[in-house]
């Protein structure tokens, strides 16, 4: 299923996979660039580095009714204090509410994607947080992760969004969140196309493990 709220060029999109009735959602957030208005599109690279991890959660996910969600942006830049992906995103969490109310989801973005992710945890639906390779800046908030679950996953040779930066994030946030889990991947780049298996098992199984958790409390 595909959700759209106008022209391409203006507003979100949304493509849903997996059962009618899911008992969770994974929702998956794109990369992008520090500054941009043009549009966002599913055939740009961002975009389509996150089509293996979708496929792989919704493989692993058959058995955990799980539904994967994929949002593409209406622009492909963050753009300063606009913050032009946060009321995508919280749109994203809204469609997911009145499809499936009440049922956990759990955020997986990559780069901008990340940091978008980390920003909207605050939603009540939302269990967790799978940040790869996230853009964090030094004044990044932490307190919107209250009660989450978060996994960051970043690679020692990023040149993009520096590894120790999420290490500095990650510190900050320890106080803050149910859990976190931390994983480095040595010698990777911003891409994740050194080890490509690594990383999609280590977000899928994050992702199950927090809805197992969910389920269990």
């Amino acid at each position: 299923m595909d959700l759209q709220s106008g022209p391409l060029d203006l507003h979100p999109r949304l493509r849903s996979r997996g059962p009618a009735r899911p008992g969770a959602v994974a929702l998956v957030l794109h990369g992008g660039r520090e500054f941009g208005r043009e549009p966002a599109t599913a055939r740009q690279p961002p975009a389509l580095r996150m089509v293996p991890f979708a496929m792989h959660l919704l493989s692993a996910g058959r058995r955990h009714d799980l539904a994967v969600w994929s949002l593409g942006y209406r622009y492909r830049g963050w753009n300063g204090d606009e913050e032009s992906p946060l009321p995508d995103a919280r749109w994203a969490l809204d469609m997911i509410r009145k499809a499936h109310p009440d049922v956990p989801v759990v955020l997986v973005g990559h780069s901008m994607g990340a940091r978008t992710s980390l920003r909207v945890a605050d939603d009540p639906q939302v269990a967790g947080v799978a940040a790869l390779a996230p853009w964090v800046p030094r004044d990044e908030p932490v307190e919107q992760l209250a009660g989450r679950r978060v996994m960051i996953m970043h690679g020692t040779e990023d040149g993009t969004t520096p590894y120790r930066a999420s290490v500095r994030y990650a510190d900050r946030m320890r106080p803050v969140v149910s859990s976190l889990d931390f994983v480095t991947v040595p010698g990777e780049g911003h891409a994740m196309l050194r080890r490509p298996g690594l990383w999609h098992r280590r977000t899928t199984g994050f992702v199950l493990n927090v809805l197992a958790r969910d389920r269990a409390s």
